[in-house]
């Protein structure tokens, strides 16, 4: 458990953070899901939820302080610069070991998605309830009908084709957010998840030129060690203003 002291100079120092966090706007681009009615409704609930009052600081909206950004510079070279050191040597490490990345037929690897999911019983953030005890069960979503608005997956795999790391996305006009993303514990120093998120922004840029903005989750909450994380691929604090439709 941490220092009570090292805690109250932690929330000191995000309190400062948080009067200078840089804003931007994300506009979800709702209209052009108009004939694509499951994109549609989940791209207007997500909108709904990322602007109910947050639940314990009743005077701001759920995902309005402290989302975990990358805006996306013009070209992926500028954006794969942007992130720090370890990231990039953790990616071309994975690369050297002859590990790929693309996307992914989610229900067609649930046996290897449940061994990723018992690999550890420990991880960064909150597990779903009974996460290492159950098998992965298969989604339904239907493929999208329009070119802004979707939900992939993907993966990395290993010279032999095994799935080793997968990552799910929503995607909403301007929009990427990484919903969830695992990866093998056995094989965690390949750098098979720095690969997986940096390999899944090359592809926004190649399949999803109207994205801008590259999130993962939030910045404010998480623990230290997951914010050091999520700052060595560039996902730093903004504040949001979300807009559902083009004006």
């Amino acid at each position: 458990m941490r220092n009570p002291i090292e805690k109250i100079k932690h929330l000191y120092t995000e309190l400062r953070e948080i009067r200078h966090i840089p804003r931007t706007t994300i506009n979800l681009m709702v209209e052009t899901a108009a004939d694509n009615p499951f994109y549609r409704d989940l791209t207007m609930e997500y909108y709904k939820e990322a602007r109910q009052r947050h639940p314990k600081f009743l005077l701001i909206r759920q995902m309005e302080w402290g989302v975990a950004l990358c805006i996306l510079p013009e070209k992926f070279d500028d954006y794969f610069m942007l992130l720090e050191g370890a990231a990039r040597r953790n990616y071309k490490k994975a690369k050297r070991l002859e590990y790929h990345f693309g996307e992914l037929d989610y229900n067609n690897h649930l046996d290897e998605v449940t061994a990723i999911h018992h690999s550890t019983e420990t991880r960064q953030g909150k597990l779903p309830k009974d996460f290492v005890k159950y098998a992965a069960t298969p989604h339904s979503n239907p493929p999208s009908l329009d070119s802004e608005h979707a939900y992939p997956y993907f993966g990395v795999f290993n010279k032999e084709g095994t799935l080793i790391a997968y990552a799910s996305c929503f995607v909403a006009g301007e929009y990427c957010n990484i919903q969830r993303i695992y990866g093998h514990a056995g094989y965690q120093s390949d750098g098979c998840v720095p690969m997986l998120i940096i390999s899944i922004a090359e592809y926004l840029y190649q399949h999803y030129p109207k994205v801008t903005h590259y999130a993962y989750g939030t910045y404010y909450g998480a623990s230290q060690s997951m914010q050091r994380f999520k700052r060595k691929f560039h996902f730093l604090p903004h504040r949001v203003e979300w807009k559902l439709q083009s004006d």
